[in-house]
């Protein structure tokens, strides 16, 4: 009996030992990973289209289509990666007013989800097509990094 009593105190003080050494309020760093990997993707896509639309490379209707597709996947899955315990860590950018205002950050989502559709539908055929539609879906991304991104560079 008494074996099974001291066998069972040194559990528990090693488990408390182990729960003392975790920070207070440690940070879930896997969202704050898969949203970055998220926006690289993002930013790929619109450097593709700025280079079509800068003349760098050629307008091409199947690549237009691809970067809006693109755009879009990611529209609709970055909202899943900001639970609350994901607010710091990983030098993530992710703005408090995310967490502090999240119907605000939850309408910006689905606007970009949308202009990202509506981009999809439109198939640009022509250059000047697919400057105004990127022109649409880039001015989402520019509210939505001045409102919830912190500016780290700047």
């Amino acid at each position: 009996m008494q074996a099974r009593f001291f066998t069972a105190a040194v559990a528990l003080a090693t488990l408390s030992l182990s729960l003392a050494v975790l920070p207070a309020g440690a940070q879930n760093t896997d969202p704050i990973k898969q949203r970055q990997e998220l926006m690289k993707k993002n930013g790929k896509s619109a450097k593709g289209a700025s280079e079509m639309i800068k003349g760098e490379a050629t307008f091409d209707p199947a690549t237009a289509a691809t970067i809006f597709t693109q755009m879009h996947d990611v529209a609709m899955e970055f909202g899943d990666y900001f639970p609350e315990d994901s607010k710091t860590g990983e030098d993530t950018e992710a703005a408090p007013a995310i967490w502090e205002r999240p119907a605000e950050f939850q309408a910006a989502l689905v606007k970009f989800q949308e202009d990202t559709q509506a981009a999809i539908d439109a198939a640009p055929q022509d250059l000047e097509a697919f400057r105004q539609v990127f022109g649409r879906v880039a001015e989402n991304c520019k509210g939505c990094h001045e409102d919830f991104r912190i500016d780290k560079e700047g």
